[in-house]
């Protein structure tokens, strides 16, 4: 299953929805790509393609820190969880673009 394109996501945080977008590009087990949001643009790093995808992201808005993320995909939708260090592990959820 490829996971190569753009999704819209949805994380449901301790400070409400947060929506992005993030583009992927798996080579192997390689995941590379960007996230983008209303706080702009950052590279995602050490992802891994597989049954699950991981990777992080790091944030400066509300505060600065790593966003790490695991999910699955099923066809054009993805599901998993993103941790949000000490404020704890919210839903992930998106589709594909």
């Amino acid at each position: 299953m490829s996971v190569d394109g753009t999704w819209n996501i949805s994380m449901e945080t301790p400070m409400g929805t947060r929506n992005a977008t993030v583009t992927l590009k798996a080579d192997g087990s390689t995941l590379t790509g960007t996230m983008s949001g209303d706080d702009g643009s950052t590279n995602i790093y050490d992802g891994t393609a597989g049954d699950q995808l991981k990777w992080k992201t790091d944030i400066v808005s509300p505060m600065p820190m790593t966003l790490e993320f695991t999910a699955t995909v099923t066809g054009d939708s993805l599901e998993g969880t993103v941790a949000l260090g000490m404020f704890g592990n919210a839903p992930l959820s998106g589709t594909r673009g």
